[in-house]
């Protein structure tokens, strides 16, 4: 189910946030580059001094803009007017350390002409592919409004004007059938509020907006945890037209303000950060536990009858349906409608499962989905497809774990939320230590968890 719904959400499951974390390390990066190229081309040896230019230069252009939905000309002259300033501050900087007899005019003459050139050529052609992209079916992304007012009806009207950005409407919801109902929605109307759930479920939708008035925030609550049993990221659109905004984060969609009510953590530079902190770790990981996963392969194999490697289906990012890796513990391999769960003395357990999963070693393998991108690290541990489809009809917000990867170990794992969960208190505890790392993640908060799972699984008793 989940699997048809998100398949094909990769790198366009977020274009713009994807694209500001490119464009962020893109423009500066390619500045410093240039300058050291067109030394090497100008026959100049990289010295102290470009070495010191290049991390300037990045150090004062990051993060770059994301220029790749402008316009052509706009995004010219955008860089062009960027580029004077920074032209003026390194003069400045110069003349005040009277360094600039220490480089080449000419190598410096041809980079100040070659490096916002090709900078903008490279986010011209990469507008293009962006937008090529966009166009596919399989990477638009569905979008419904709760609300058909004079601000619904805004929001709409803002997807049309932004179809570049891959999103398709799908149309309005709204208990009201009266005069606040704009006509140019009626058309589009799909149902009530209580059937929004039911058709983000159904149709895959990836985005709701709610531009309801305030005035009906019990509604607006009723709605949140319903639309929560679903992958659909929220978002809560204030008519602000009037009202001067002093504090919060707001993301421009054509003029129209919105305001994020349930989102990744992982957007923009974080996106790049967390990923790229993920294979650098599972890489040096592998690399150094080979022997050890060859070791425990050799003793599952020669200990009872089946598959060294037991592949497990799980719901990743998005609800998305993934496969598992872990060492085989059990004689048996349960991976249908009905899963049971692990438990003390578990009479399926081989005598060389017992003491993986005691000490988590079984896990192993999962760095390997790591560098698949099914997985990271860090985040909620996933559970089995048939334990989500029972625990997300049971607690409330269980599906938004799955705005982010699941993780090989997390926050609830280190607080002690391990091992069986043999009662809806238990899998409730859990979903809410999930849910504050999504709201409280950083990249520190990812490395304290990382040593403390490497201390629990010496110390801790708790995972059979």
């Amino acid at each position: 189910m989940f699997e048809d719904q998100r398949a094909g959400h990769k790198f366009f499951s977020g274009p713009e946030s994807t694209s500001a974390a490119v464009a962020a390390l893109l423009e500066p990066a390619l500045a410093a580059a240039l300058l050291l190229l067109v030394s090497i081309a100008a026959d100049e040896p990289i010295d102290r001094p470009e070495l010191v230019l290049a991390v300037l230069v990045f150090a004062l252009m990051y993060p770059g803009r994301n220029r790749f939905w402008e316009r052509p000309l706009n995004a010219a002259v955008q860089m062009g007017s960027s580029w004077a300033g920074l032209l003026c501050i390194l003069l400045l900087v110069g003349f005040g350390t009277r360094s600039l007899h220490l480089y080449n005019e000419v190598v410096l003459l041809g980079w100040m002409l070659c490096a916002p050139t090709l900078t903008w050529f490279v986010f011209f052609f990469g507008r293009k592919w962006l937008r090529s992209q966009a166009a596919l079916p399989h990477n638009r992304r569905r979008a419904v409004v709760v609300g058909a007012g004079p601000l619904g009806v805004k929001v709409a009207a803002a997807f049309q004007a932004r179809g570049s950005h891959a999103h398709e409407f799908c149309g309005y919801f709204d208990d009201r059938q009266d005069g606040r109902v704009e006509d140019a929605a009626r058309a589009r109307l799909e149902g009530s509020l209580h059937e929004v759930a039911p058709y983000a479920a159904a149709h895959g939708v990836h985005e709701v907006y709610i531009t309801l008035p305030l005035g009906s925030q019990p509604r607006i609550v009723r709605l949140l945890e319903d639309i929560q049993a679903t992958t659909a990221s929220i978002y809560f659109v204030p008519d602000v037209f009037g009202i001067s905004i002093i504090q919060g984060r707001l993301r421009d969609m054509n003029g129209v303000p919105v305001v994020g009510l349930c989102e990744t953590p992982f957007t923009g530079t974080n996106l790049v950060v967390k990923r790229l902190c993920d294979i650098v770790l599972a890489s040096a990981i592998l690399l150094l536990i080979s022997p050890v996963l060859l070791a425990i392969a050799l003793a599952v194999r020669l200990s009872s009858p089946g598959p060294v490697i037991f592949r497990q289906r799980r719901n990743g990012l998005d609800g998305r349906q993934i496969v598992v890796y872990k060492f085989r513990t059990m004689r048996t391999q349960d991976d249908g409608a009905v899963v049971p769960q692990a438990t003390r003395n578990d009479p399926r357990l081989t005598p060389v499962g017992a003491f993986l999963r005691r000490t988590s070693l079984d896990e192993l393998p999962q760095f390997v989905n790591v560098l698949q991108g099914r997985m990271s690290i860090v985040g909620p541990r996933p559970h089995a497809v048939a334990h989500n489809d029972q625990y997300r009809r049971l607690i409330k917000a269980y599906m938004v774990r799955h705005k982010v990867r699941p993780g090989i170990t997390g926050w609830a794992q280190i607080n002690g939320c391990r091992g069986e969960t043999d009662t809806l208190d238990k899998m409730q505890a859990r979903v809410e230590y999930d849910l504050e790392y999504l709201r409280n993640w950083s990249l520190v908060l990812d490395l304290q968890i990382i040593a403390r799972t490497i201390k629990l699984v010496f110390f801790d008793r708790k995972a059979y």
